[in-house]
């Protein structure tokens, strides 16, 4: 059987199919006059049907599609999901819908998903980018698309984005380990690119040279997997001169270097401090409690959609940046440095 058109339920109904399309374009906002009692007979008509509108047609008519598009990096870390969280929700309670594109964060598959994704009937597209920064063809391409685009990034943008406050945090968190004693500063930086947490190791390395104290052999790169970062606290916490304290990239890392430090069995904080970034649920469930600089992923998430929708009412109004917030939070992972390397006279 055929399913019913618009112009069935036009003659069922006894009216035009401008009619018909006038109530299904406007349910909400009723512009159109028709009386109630017309807009309801189509109405009726449509559930008896069973009717359901060509969305592609709808929004070829209306020149917009109701569709925002976003670009995810396809990663284990909870962080990430639940900035799409925030999207998603915000999108719905907008009436728009997301079209998600993932890619596995090499930067050749991660410009063709954007290809890709710009090239479908969206209204705007948020980017949560892999890349330090957009590379020129890109930018280019993006900006001939005439198409509203906000990026999540730890990085400036020409773009309207949402700014996160890790740089800011870093050098809080840095100098939570300078009260505690260390000097010793280790750092597991597990990324698929190496961009990816620059704003993050900017900061440590610019604080350890500011202070003397930066060493090559304490800056440990390493994937984004938690078995690499296992291992890079191996190597790091195997030196002769061990580091005191350990920053990781991120919470989900800092359980695995946590269980490493374990394995080689010293304890944390009693041996070495271990702190990180993002405040996923499980870094108040490990054990210790993870020290880290909590950034509010949910909230960044929302605040993309209506960046995006302000941009879609008023296309030529002056970029908006919106900076994330962000704290730190002191739980038990981190501790003063160990007793006997004090007493060795740590150089400070």
């Amino acid at each position: 059987m055929k399913p019913p058109t618009q112009a069935d339920v036009a003659r069922i109904a006894g009216v035009s199919r401008a009619t018909v399309s006038y109530v299904l374009n406007d349910q909400v906002a009723q512009r159109i006059p028709i009386s109630p009692e017309t807009r309801q007979r189509v109405l009726d008509v449509i559930a008896e049907l069973e009717y359901e509108p060509d969305a592609r047609a709808q929004s070829l008519r209306r020149g917009s599609t109701m569709t925002i598009g976003v670009l995810l990096q396809l990663y284990e870390n909870p962080h990430f999901w639940q900035t799409l969280r925030g999207i998603s929700d915000e999108a719905e309670a907008s009436g728009y819908s997301v079209l998600l594109s993932h890619n596995t964060l090499t930067p050749e598959r991660e410009r063709q998903s954007l290809r890709e994704l710009s090239q479908q009937r969206v209204d705007g597209l948020i980017l949560m980018m892999g890349f330090k920064f957009l590379p020129a063809p890109i930018v280019r391409q993006l900006r001939n698309s005439k198409r509203p685009i906000v990026e999540l990034t730890s990085t400036s943008s020409e773009f309207d984005h949402v700014l996160d406050g890790y740089s800011e945090g870093t050098r809080v968190l840095m100098n939570h380990f300078f009260e505690l004693g260390h000097r010793r500063i280790g750092f597991v930086y597990g990324v698929h690119v190496e961009a990816q947490g620059y704003d993050r190791l900017s900061v440590y390395r610019d604080m350890l040279q500011e202070a003397g104290l930066f060493e090559e052999a304490l800056l440990e790169y390493c994937g984004a997997e938690m078995k690499d970062g296992y291992q890079a606290a191996i190597k790091l916490l195997s030196q002769p001169n061990r580091p005191t304290a350990l920053l990781v990239i991120n919470d989900l890392l800092a359980m695995a270097v946590i269980r490493a430090a374990t394995d080689l069995g010293l304890s944390v904080p009693t041996d070495v401090s271990v702190a990180s970034f993002d405040d996923i649920p499980f870094s108040t469930y490990t054990t210790p409690r993870l020290t880290t600089v909590s950034g509010e992923p949910y909230t960044d998430g929302r605040n993309s959609v209506r960046l995006l929708l302000r941009r879609l009412n008023q296309p030529n109004s002056p970029r908006e940046v919106i900076t994330g917030e962000w704290q730190l939070k002191v739980r038990e992972s981190t501790g003063p440095i160990p007793a006997q390397v004090k007493g060795a006279g740590q150089h400070t």
